[in-house]
């Protein structure tokens, strides 16, 4: 294979799970089940018995604490218990085979792969591919297993008696060894796209239709929990969980997380981000849930609205500051873009720079990482 046609694969690739890791809306259950039975029989395991569906990662992980013995199905939500129960599985003494299922053909393919590319070629090989998708994936991955860890078992509380501490310390310990357990499907999409780019999926076939169709899913001796994907994923540009008026991500359970530019915020906060005033902002008392709101506001209609005054200016700009309450101010450089718009104005940009800025020119050159004698443009645009 030419270069070319390695990088041609490498795009291809990429795009493919790169759609597949932000596919939302019902799984195609028949395929699914096919595609994880198949999986067990190429691990050389016996087919599950009983395969279960759930309606996000949060209540798959709640069976998998039942399957596992981690927490009686008491404790469990009604839903879960009823379908555990419904499907004759006697909560206790499962028994993961993640390793065998997913692990094993996964070092599998990478031996294989290094071996016939070299530390070279792998190297480059992930570059083109995983390395694409890692940072997107790897984010949404650790915010959903944050959220469902914490609707699972919160944190300890500092004062709370002896006895209630070790006990929620227990049932957290317990509820992330259950997340360990999960396959994470769409978000395995870097190491999938790398061997997808290398032809070798081989053994790794079955996961990847899995991760293709479905959600996080739970392999256990004789029993697997399967979670769907989310019916909404929104994000922004830079493709962290982004929306002002609704969840950022939604399952058909009603698990969600709420996010502002991939800040995780509570869902009421959201809903009053539309009568946000300067008032509001100076009185929110946590720091980064004021800089959602001042950047949902906007600073320019911020320094207007609460009277502040440039610090400095010259040729490159206008240097401003907002001093929030308990907080680090907020330094902005104002530049005018040197080129006109087709309609014959001229674009305002807004230029975060480091709190300690004194001048705009020192701000402008930090965001071009030089100092300010560095600082000579030929041509600003």
């Amino acid at each position: 294979m030419t270069i070319q046609q390695q990088q041609s694969s490498a795009r291809e690739a990429v795009a493919r799970w790169r759609t597949a890791a932000a596919a939302t809306g019902p799984a195609d259950r028949p395929a699914v089940e096919r595609a994880v039975r198949a999986a067990y029989r190429a691990a050389g395991l016996a087919e599950p018995e009983v395969v279960l569906w759930f309606g996000s990662p949060l209540e798959a992980a709640a069976a998998a604490l039942a399957v596992t013995g981690a927490r009686p199905a008491s404790e469990l939500p009604a839903e879960v218990a009823a379908r555990l129960a419904g499907a004759g599985v006697r909560p206790g003494g499962a028994v993961s085979v993640r390793e065998a299922v997913r692990t094993a053909p996964w070092e599998a393919a990478r031996r294989r792969v290094h071996t016939e590319l070299g530390a070279p070629g792998w190297a480059e090989l992930w570059a083109l591919t995983g390395a694409e998708l890692w940072p997107q994936t790897r984010t949404l991955a650790g915010r959903i297993r944050d959220a469902v860890l914490d609707r699972l078992a919160p944190e300890p509380d500092q004062d709370a008696p002896g006895d209630d501490w070790h006990r929620a310390t227990a049932a957290r310990t317990a509820a992330r060894l259950a997340l360990l357990d999960a396959v994470l499907g769409p978000q395995d999409a870097p190491w999938l796209a790398a061997f997808d780019a290398a032809g070798d999926l081989g053994p790794l076939a079955p996961l990847a239709e899995v991760a293709g169709g479905a959600g996080w899913w739970w392999p256990y001796e004789g029993v697997v929990l399967l979670s769907e994907r989310p019916l909404a994923l929104h994000r922004d540009e830079a493709g962290r969980l982004d929306r002002a008026d609704g969840p950022a991500l939604a399952y058909p359970d009603g698990f969600e997380l709420h996010a502002w530019r991939g800040m995780p915020v509570p869902a009421e906060f959201l809903g009053g981000l539309s009568a946000v005033t300067p008032e509001r902002i100076r009185a929110e008392e946590n720091a980064e849930l004021r800089r959602v709101l001042l950047e949902h506001y906007g600073y320019e209609r911020y320094l207007a609205d609460s009277g502040a005054e440039p610090l400095h200016r010259d040729e490159t700009g206008v240097l401003w500051r907002i001093q929030l309450p308990d907080d680090e101010p907020v330094v902005m450089v104002e530049v005018v873009n040197s080129t006109a718009e087709p309609d014959g104005t001229f674009r305002t940009y807004w230029l975060r720079v480091p709190p300690a800025t004194r001048t705009a020119r020192a701000g402008v050159a930090w965001t071009f990482g030089v100092s300010a004698q560095d600082y000579r443009p030929q041509r600003e645009t």
